[in-house]
């Protein structure tokens, strides 16, 4: 999963040192409450996302406001690109949307899960016709 020793030592850093937006939404995300796993800091090739539920290949970004910035927005959007031709969905809350409603940051990400689940689920088949015609032996 990692690249290299360094990529799983910076990975191993982030985890242990959450920003405070990260430590309330792992609270919301951790222990399966929101129905499916989600890991925290974690490797997708060259990235280290903030929260990944790979059942649901559902990446979680928080952005603080260096993410302002017209070089990072370039990364972010490079990642982004990146992370969805992959067949990631990558949600991203900006850390103020945290602090104005946490809960609405949550049920934006279990309607992303719920999407998810419809687009992972067959479509039915369609009935098959009851009656046509019979052949007598």
């Amino acid at each position: 999963m990692y690249r290299d020793p360094e990529h799983r030592d910076f990975a191993r850093q982030l985890r242990n040192e959450p920003t405070e937006p990260e430590k309330r939404l792992w609270w919301f995300l951790r222990a399966e409450k929101m129905g499916c796993k989600f890991r925290r800091q974690a490797a997708i090739g060259p990235y280290i996302v903030d929260f990944v539920c790979f059942a649901k290949n559902l990446v979680i970004e928080l952005d603080g406001p260096q993410h302002l910035e017209a070089e990072t927005k370039e990364h972010d959007a490079n990642r982004t690109a990146w992370l969805s031709s992959r067949g990631f969905r990558v949600l991203r809350f900006r850390n103020h949307e945290l602090d104005e409603g946490i809960q609405l940051v949550v049920e934006s990400i279990q309607q992303a899960q719920a999407a998810s689940e419809i687009q992972d689920s067959p479509f039915p088949s369609p009935p098959r016709s009851v009656g046509g015609s019979r052949t007598s032996d």
